[in-house]
């Protein structure tokens, strides 16, 4: 076996979008800039590898999108099953001993806020953010053997929520106000409809 070691980022994509429309959002682009581009950007500088979760059939509009980067994708071998099981897949495809796991919709995510939480999560089983007094389950920096556990328990035993994998983790939480000097609220969000999209055009 080769020894776990480096840092990946983990990029999130393989939902249906149903809440934005007949469009996939990832590819949507944000002040001219395909969103899932963005969101690659903001990784990048912060690890040694980019996996990007999908479908077989979005891979095509996604290697468009990010033309250029050096990114690996990982497909998911059953749809429609969820983040947790995108999230596993995307895990699945490293050696590396860390991931930060960010979700396609998630345009703004400040590179140094992922350092911080690689910093975090340093001997832990992981590092998250807490916005408004809640663990949030992305972004966030996961041990890749310790994650993988996590969302085989979350399967297993529970109903395979993202909030699970986290109970299950049990990483450490990076205060608010540590957040806060890292990433404004709106940074954090997801871009889940049209409203949300028009929203942060009007925020760049």
């Amino acid at each position: 076996m080769r020894p776990d070691t480096g840092r990946a980022g983990v990029v999130v994509a393989g939902g249906r979008s149903t809440r934005f429309g007949d469009t996939d959002k990832a590819t949507v682009r944000v002040d001219g800039v395909p969103m899932i581009r963005r969101v690659v950007d903001g990784l990048a500088p912060a690890v040694d590898e980019i996996i990007v979760n999908c479908r077989r059939g979005q891979r095509p509009a996604f290697e468009a999108a990010l033309s250029g980067l050096e990114v690996r994708f990982a497909e998911d071998p059953i749809l429609d099953r969820g983040p947790v099981a995108g999230l596993r897949t995307g895990l699945q495809a490293t050696t590396a001993e860390y991931a930060a796991v960010v979700a396609c919709d998630m345009p703004f995510v400040p590179t140094a806020l992922v350092d911080h939480l690689f910093a975090a999560a340093r001997t832990h089983t992981g590092a998250v953010p807490e916005i408004g007094g809640q663990r949030q389950p992305f972004p966030a920096v996961v041990h890749v053997r310790a994650g993988l556990t996590a969302c085989a328990d979350a399967f297993v035993h529970q109903r395979g929520r993202l909030c699970e994998v986290v109970d299950v983790l049990d990483p450490v939480v990076v205060p608010e106000r540590t957040v806060r000097a890292y990433a404004d609220s709106a940074a954090l969000r997801n871009i889940n409809t049209r409203a949300d999209l028009y929203e942060a055009r009007v925020r760049t």
